[in-house]
């Protein structure tokens, strides 16, 4: 079989192809989209609803479980999970990766419209949901300050305008607002003053209501004019309020000005955000599951000259935060790693060469190979990101590899006597299987990766296909363009009984010194199968004891951090804290930006922050070492806590702010009681453990809490309800939005409560009023004693049972396997009941690590199973697929001793070049193979002096495509610039896989080969020859 014989033949038309191929690259390159990683859609869809001043367990029982009992029987979702705090619940909903995310936001409407009837009827309005990523962080940030108008002012900007502009730009998914709240009529009633006019709470509530209504007057009309009709001017702050009459009392109106104070003020009295050091309101735009990043950023940054006319000239608009601008330096970091690698590469080809003219052959296959990928990568629908990049990267090393060992054998016989033009046409005929092996063996590798599906098949998909194209180009070319150009460009040569160059002595003498050592290993043959198992064990006990992680943490310059207060903190004596914190974090040296919310829909006593940092150049530290020293350095605040996190390019689970620990146990039940037991037992039990740190649990009252004992039987004697009660309590602390007032460009709310002073000490509980049906005055400490208690500051549930998060951290000098390991041992030594479920890093329904132990043996097993049926079809032949996949347990040990010794855990990129390097140390095998089983088959050597004698003839071939692709990956280990963190773990398992397998394969493979052909003549297990071999 040759497949080059054809191109020898027409040297113009292969040059043409490979001019075409890389033609086609150029224009290809220009209209790629660019992206940090490929995108990943996890269909998620988040329903929320509000109900002021409901408690958690209420919003658990009357919001959150019917919502769940609704949405839980849509099809297609794997897991369902809410949580319910002080007025608001949200419930997060999983869906099979291919479930289409329209299709289930349309049935969660469904589900949600069918329930609305068992929902309290006091909510302001009807549930809402929105369809999210796990990886939909923030992509842009903005703040609106001004040194005149308030915050409430720049909020109803912010509003009217930003959001909605923002908005309808392409790619955009959600804009929201925060660091204040809409401007609202608030009314302050005074009970006393109440009480002496003889009205209720309640009373007040119905006439403020009905102060605006919104009901068509309807129209008149005589038969030739229609006239509408209208009531005269609405009510629209706090001075038309002021007037209002609520009842005539003696002949004089009870204006609501005589019973209550009314201002002009805000629906969240509870929120503040900041820049820097001013006051600010925070937009954070975050893009559609589909849209690419750095597009969806132009796009934004585009409108915003538009926006800023748009805006009061006092009002300012900043960019605070750009995602796209750590992207781009990423991927500029990326291609300067492209450039370098086959920098390297083409000195590694022509230190082994030595002729210019030669190693210009090998090298041409490099360019026209990694630029014809883009446009596979273009007719792929595939973006330009780290990972395709990494792929090329990768490729540099491997697309030579073909040519080289074409080049070697022709430049063989061209040494040996023969033509340029005939050594060509022997040379390439005898590597053609070889190369389709080869290449076959290196491609399956990645479909069968592909196969797998999920998350993972999603994540490798551009990768694997950019390589298996980046491979498939290079063997057109080698097969083509390479001995094309060795028929026609090398010159002809004086016979010679060894290579000609400056390295012909030094590579004679490492080629002697290999043939008398192998030569005393084959006599010994057993020692490479003690040694080839022990290295499977090594390779086992190291990949057991290596921390793991989803992907590498990167460094994109923004830190998410959260602020935390004890529950029990007010929102006023969270305020000095918070700007003690930003204070601290504006002086650190590499910190620029600054940005936060407190309050709001966030927790009265949290805090949430977006740190933009430094360029990378200029600060000297990762983002993870400045966390670490703003969290070492940070104030101390009794009962404040201060969380940060790298923001992420690919989030594969959602982020769990208000907490740093390394994983989560989910305890559910649906006894609530046993729950909160075991709860406290196993978290007691587990900080005890000297593997874990910073174990954290619910202690089971975690919020202050004043509870009413109402004495049913006195409130029916004096003629009070459940409902009045419950009635007055609302309208009296909840700051219920009582009526709606409709402008042009927005609507705003009326809040009623009572006078601050009525909610400073609960002793004035004792003072609220009760007005009967009959007119009577009932005080509420006639009917209801209180007394303070301690509850849980949130209620969650997971697949529809109650559940509570135990958190904790690894110990420093212990591995992730052994603080799991240490978290099993003691849920089993506690012996749960089977009614209580412990679920370990399943937080609230989220996808678990994709790294398990059990989960890559797995998959690694599936890719050498795959590998050594399309070997053995290949070979016809069970034992030889054997003899190339020994080559794999050297190059593990090698790959898992670069990530022990670099403390870089085993993340789903260092599987990524485990199965890289499961195709390239391979080729040592088949380089070998092809060639002893040519001999046996041909010359009738038997097996011991085949393999010695095919080893030494492909050693140069070998050391140098091996070199390549180490030398390759240089660059990837280093890790340097921007993104280096995410491309150095496959380039430290590129360089420790072949820098092992290297040495030890050169002999553990021969001294297999030499056993099985032992076996397969003893058993007669030969399956015939194959004629295609060379």
């Amino acid at each position: 079989m040759n497949l080059s014989r054809p191109f020898i033949r027409r040297p113009i038309g292969s040059t043409m192809l490979a001019l075409a191929i890389l033609l086609a690259g150029l224009l290809a390159w220009r209209m790629l989209p660019v992206s940090p990683l490929p995108q990943i859609d996890t269909p998620m869809v988040v329903v929320s609803a509000s109900l002021p001043g409901a408690s958690p367990v209420s919003m658990a029982a009357t919001v959150a479980g019917p919502l769940e009992r609704a949405l839980g029987s849509i099809p297609g979702l794997t897991s369902i999970s809410s949580s319910s705090s002080t007025g608001s619940t949200e419930v997060r909903m999983f869906f099979d990766l291919d479930r289409d995310l329209n299709d289930a936001a349309r049935d969660v409407q469904a589900a949600i419209n069918g329930v609305i009837d068992q929902l309290p009827p006091g909510m302001p309005s009807r549930p809402t949901f929105r369809k999210l990523n796990p990886s939909t962080s923030p992509i842009l940030a903005l703040a609106l300050s001004s040194r005149t108008l308030t915050p409430s002012q720049l909020y109803d900007i912010a509003a009217n305008t930003l959001q909605q502009k923002l908005a309808q730009v392409k790619g955009v998914g959600e804009v929201s607002l925060g660091g204040a709240s809409l401007p609202a009529v608030r009314i302050r009633f005074e009970p006393s003053a109440l009480a002496a006019m003889g009205l209720s709470l309640e009373a007040a509530r119905q006439a403020v209501a009905a102060a605006n209504p919104d009901v068509a007057q309807g129209f008149l009309e005589d038969g030739e004019h229609r006239w509408l009709v209208a009531t005269g001017r609405t009510l629209k702050n706090a001075a038309d309020f002021s007037a209002l009459v609520l009842r005539w009392q003696n002949g004089q109106a009870v204006r609501l000005a005589d019973v209550a104070e009314v201002t002009d003020s805000v629906e969240n009295r509870y929120s503040s955000g900041f820049h820097n050091d001013k006051p600010a309101i925070i937009t954070l735009v975050s893009r559609q599951p589909d849209a690419n990043v750095v597009a969806t950023i132009d796009a934004l940054k585009a409108t915003l000259p538009q926006l800023q006319a748009l805006l009061p000239p006092q009002a300012e608009l900043t960019v605070v935060m750009d995602r796209s601008l750590g992207i781009r330096g990423s991927l500029a970091e990326a291609q300067w790693t492209l450039v370098f690698s086959c920098l390297i590469v083409a000195a590694v080809v022509w230190l082994f060469v030595a002729r210019v003219r030669e190693a210009l052959i090998p090298v041409a296959v490099i360019p026209v190979s990694l630029i014809g990928t883009f446009a596979v990568i273009w007719l792929a629908g595939f973006s330009l990101n780290n990972l395709s990049i990494m792929a090329l990267v990768v490729a540099a090393g491997l697309v030579v590899d073909d040519a080289i060992v074409v080049l070697e054998n022709i430049t063989r016989h061209a040494e040996q006597g023969l033509s340029p033009y005939r050594a060509a046409l022997r040379g390439a005929g005898e590597v053609s299987f070889t190369l389709l092996a080869l290449n076959v063996a290196l491609v399956v590798v990645f479909v069968a990766v592909l196969l797998m599906g999920g998350i993972i098949e999603r994540l490798f998909r551009e990768f694997s296909l950019t390589l298996a194209a980046a491979i498939a180009i290079s063997l057109v070319v080698s097969v083509s363009l390479t001995p094309a150009l060795c028929a026609h460009v090398l010159p002809r040569r004086v016979r010679r009984a060894e290579p000609a160059g400056w390295h012909a002595a030094y590579f004679h003498h490492l080629q002697t010194l290999y043939e008398h050592s192998l030569a005393r290993m084959l006599r010994h043959a057993w020692l490479g199968l003690v040694l080839l198992l022990a290295l499977i064990g090594l390779s086992g006990w190291l990949f057991a004891k290596l921390p793991r992680a989803d992907l590498p943490e990167q460094d994109t310059g923004v830190i998410g951090a959260f602020i935390r207060g004890d529950d029990g903190f007010s929102f006023q004596v969270m305020q000095p804290r918070i700007e003690a914190y930003r204070r601290w974090i504006l002086s650190d040296p590499a910190v620029q930006d600054v940005v936060g919310t407190s309050g709001g829909n966030g927790g009265l006593t949290n805090a949430h922050l977006v740190i933009t940092l430094k360029p990378l150049a200029e600060r000297r530290v990762s983002a993870r070492q400045v966390i670490d020293r703003l969290r070492r350095n940070a104030p101390e605040m009794a009962g404040t806590m201060f969380f940060g996190r790298v923001e992420q390019d690919l989030e594969l689970s959602p982020p769990r702010f208000g907490d740093d620990a390394d994983h989560t146990i989910v305890l559910k039940a649906g006894d609530v009681n046993l729950l909160l037991d075991w709860n406290q037992r196993l978290g007691k039990a587990l900080s005890a453990r000297p593997e874990l740190n910073n174990v954290r649990y619910s202690r089971g009252g975690d919020t202050r809490q004043i509870v009413l004992d109402i004495d049913r039987e006195a409130a029916s004697r004096l003629g009070v309800s459940m409902s009045d009660i419950s009635a007055v309590l609302s309208n009296a602390f909840a700051q219920r939005q009582v009526a709606t007032l409709y402008e042009d460009d927005n609507q705003y709310h009326v809040v009623m409560e009572v006078s601050e002073r009525f909610t400073e000490n609960p002793l004035a509980l004792d003072r609220v009023q009760i007005i009967t049906s009959e007119g009577k005055q009932v005080a509420l400490s006639e009917l209801a004693t209180w007394r303070f208690d301690m509850v849980r500051d949130r209620e969650r549930h997971v697949d529809q049972f109650s559940a509570t998060l135990i958190s904790f951290s690894v110990a420093p000098g212990v591995t992730d396997a052994q603080a799991l390991e240490a978290v099993r041992q003691t849920l089993d030594a506690e012996r749960m009941p089977a009614t209580v479920i412990a679920d370990i890093d399943g937080d609230d329904g989220r996808p678990k690590s994709l790294v398990s132990t059990d989960g890559q043996g797995w998959l690694i097993l599936g890719v050498l199973l795959a590998v050594y049926m399309v070997l053995g079809i290949l070979y016809e032949n069970l034992l030889h697929p054997l003899t190339v996949l020994s080559t794999l347990p050297s190059a593990g040990v090698g790959a898992l001793l670069a990530l022990w010794a670099s403390s870089t855990p085993f993340s789903l990129i260092a599987l990524l070049g485990l199965f890289l390097f499961i195709g390239v140390v391979m080729k040592n095998g088949i380089l070998m193979i092809d060639v002893a089983l040519k001999k046996q088959r041909d010359n009738g050597l038997p097996a011991a002096q085949a393999i010695l004698q095919a080893a030494s003839q492909r050693l140069r071939p070998i050391l140098m495509t091996n070199l390549a692709a180490l030398a390759g990956a240089i660059p990837l280990a280093m890790g340097l610039g921007d993104g280096g963190e995410l491309r150095r773990p496959m380039g430290l398992v590129i360089i420790g896989g072949l820098a092992v397998s290297q040495l030890i394969t050169l002999y553990t493979t021969p001294a297999l080969y030499l056993l099985l052909a032992r076996l397969q003549r003893r058993k007669g297990l030969d399956g015939g020859p194959v004629h295609g071999a060379s």
